[in-house]
């Protein structure tokens, strides 16, 4: 039976370099009171205090990483970092393709073959200096949104090992939380980004798409931060929105003033905020997650916001549309397969992708449609607010062994009715922790905001980073 991880602090903790923010390192590291050399050799051993117990890497190479940072100390000791992130620790979501490292998606069908390049987030990272500690895990092609894998071991949640760290950026979300160093990137399609950082506990943006460049890109489907701050986030999205001409959906460049992210309280005055209770499909919310985000926004209401009730504008045939129509997208791909690579493949996406087999070109064609009836009812509902507030998830983290809360391949997608309608809108939201259950785990809030306007979602969800409750100590390694 896996341990429970324990959230009483270690003794070092509030001082341990793996725990220290991107911000703080670089104050260090500019003034000479640390060294990225022994930060990165700190999160080293923080990892190898924890990864048994939570398999969340993937491409761990210590000696990799030590030698980024003595580059590193190198070019801070002439007083000449290379760029935002110099020497700051980092991790990268097993899909995003570094040069020479093979990118198995998850999944123990795909053939490992080196990488000929960095994709942009990647690239971005390296570029500013960070240092690479490892790449994360994820399930088969992305398609869950738990740790379970046919090729990486099965992840698990620091609160709690006996429960998932969500997905498909599961190992980055656990890597967050576990204080595998302060920056990860992870990628969302339908709230990839947003359901492990509210079962983690961590702050994750998913950006307007095309906000920061992807390769490949596909409808919905974006890169961004996971991180313990929104300071933090706000640092990331300084290198990870540079252009890259790779991706066809990306944005024009804006020189974006994202320091600009650290607004107070005060930022929420007379903000007229939605409050989306009712995903109007999927799972019921959960009682205890239901009384977390009514408490958010009772925070926001004392801060000088309007909070008005909204009604549901997802349908039960909007979110079977998108899951029937990426079942036959999954059916196709997997048809191309030799049939022994095929049966590598999770069962449960199996048998997830072969039911699209008898679906006719007018049913897929229909199924289609609803990724843009989703958009339009998102943009429409959502037009009468600034910002809107909901659960990230209608559940908290479920047990690690299971591919999703329903456990049923016909019923996959029945609790990402709060994430996949701005994925399909392109409008940036983000995972901010509003509470726990009683048992301790995580609740994540989310808040969406107009298209493009990724900065003021991050200035709302740090102003309420200000005023919401007390969090509690990060969890430790089991037996510390």
């Amino acid at each position: 039976m896996p341990q429970a991880a324990s959230t009483t602090p270690a003794s070092s903790a509030p001082s341990a370099l793996h725990d220290l923010p991107a911000h703080a390192l670089l104050d260090a590291y500019r003034s000479r009171h640390l060294s990225p050399v022994e930060v990165t050799q700190s999160v080293l051993d923080h990892i190898a205090r924890w990864e048994p117990h939570l398999c969340a890497t993937y491409l761990l190479r210590p000696e990799a990483a030590l030698e980024q940072a003595r580059a590193s100390e190198a070019r801070w000791l002439r007083g000449a970092p290379q760029g935002l992130l110099d020497g700051v620790p980092a991790t990268i979501k097993e899909n995003i393709a570094t040069a020479g490292d093979p990118t198995p998606l998850g999944t123990a069908a795909t053939v490992l073959v080196p990488a000929p390049a960095d994709a942009p987030p990647a690239a971005r990272m390296r570029e500013a200096g960070a240092v690479i500690v490892a790449k994360t895990t994820m399930p088969d092609y992305g398609m869950l949104s738990s740790g379970l894998s046919s090729f990486h071991a099965l992840a698990r949640n620091p609160w709690d090992v006996s429960k998932g760290p969500g997905g498909s950026s599961a190992g980055g979300g656990a890597a967050a939380a576990a204080g595998y160093g302060p920056l990860h990137i992870g990628t969302d399609i339908g709230g990839s980004l947003r359901l492990p950082a509210s079962w983690c506990g961590i702050f994750s943006l998913k950006p307007s798409l095309g906000r920061i460049p992807i390769d490949p890109p596909y409808t919905g489907r974006a890169a961004g931060p996971m991180t313990r701050t929104v300071a933090d986030a706000a640092l990331m999205m300084q290198v990870l929105s540079q252009p890259d001409g790779r991706d066809s959906m990306g944005l024009p460049f804006q020189p974006i003033a994202w320091g600009d992210a650290a607004r107070g309280p005060e930022r929420l005055r007379g903000l007229r905020l939605g409050l989306l209770l009712d995903a109007g499909c999927g799972l019921p919310v959960d009682p205890e997650v239901r009384a977390a985000v009514e408490q958010a926004a009772r925070w926001f209401e004392a801060a000088g916001a309007r909070v008005e009730p909204m009604a549901p504008f997802m349908t039960p045939g909007m979110l079977d549309g998108m899951d029937h129509f990426w079942r036959m997208r999954s059916y196709t791909d997997l048809q191309t397969l030799p049939e022994e690579r095929r049966a590598r493949v999770l069962p449960y996406i199996r048998a997830w992708a072969d039911s699209a087999a008898g679906l006719s070109g007018t049913e897929v064609f229909h199924a289609s449609q609803q990724f843009h009836a989703t958009r339009v009812a998102t943009v429409q509902a959502c037009s009468a607010f600034d910002y809107v507030l909901s659960p990230v998830a209608p559940l908290p983290a479920f047990a690690a062994e299971l591919p999703s809360p329903t456990d049923d391949p016909l019923r996959p997608l029945e609790h990402i009715g709060f994430t996949v309608p701005f994925n399909m809108s392109e409008q940036p939201a983000a995972s901010v922790n509003c509470g726990y259950t009683a048992a301790g785990l995580p609740i994540g809030l989310q808040i969406a905001g107009p298209r493009f306007d990724d900065l003021g979602v991050l200035q709302v969800a740090h102003a309420f980073e200000q005023i919401r409750g007390p969090q509690r100590p990060w969890p430790q390694p089991p037996g510390t």
